[in-house]
């Protein structure tokens, strides 16, 4: 499998963006492949809060759209985890549409 990493100064001075990517590394899943995908993903507010809430992007977006709600969520005392899904955002691109 082949993957597309966007360069990280593409996400520079995003406006509402304050926050700093984090990064999982998985197996691609394909059997008998060795590649591993990137995933980014941002984890705010307090780690020992009651609730977590987990913002989940469609298609075609990412965890850039939630920029406005992360920071009331925040200021609530919740933790919020946003994850740009496979193919999206910071996290990498399979080139093949087969691979996804």
């Amino acid at each position: 499998m082949e993957a597309l990493r966007t360069p990280d100064d593409r996400f520079v001075n995003l406006p509402g963006w304050p926050y700093a990517p984090q990064y999982t590394t998985i197996a691609s899943g394909v059997s008998g492949d060795s590649t591993t995908l990137r995933i980014a993903h941002i984890d705010e507010g307090p780690r020992d809060s009651a609730a977590t809430v987990l913002c989940m992007h469609g298609e075609p977006s990412w965890s850039y759209l939630y920029r406005k709600m992360i920071p009331v969520f925040v200021a609530a005392g919740h933790r919020v985890v946003a994850p740009d899904l496979i193919g999206f955002g910071r996290s990498d691109k399979p080139v093949e549409r087969s691979d996804y």
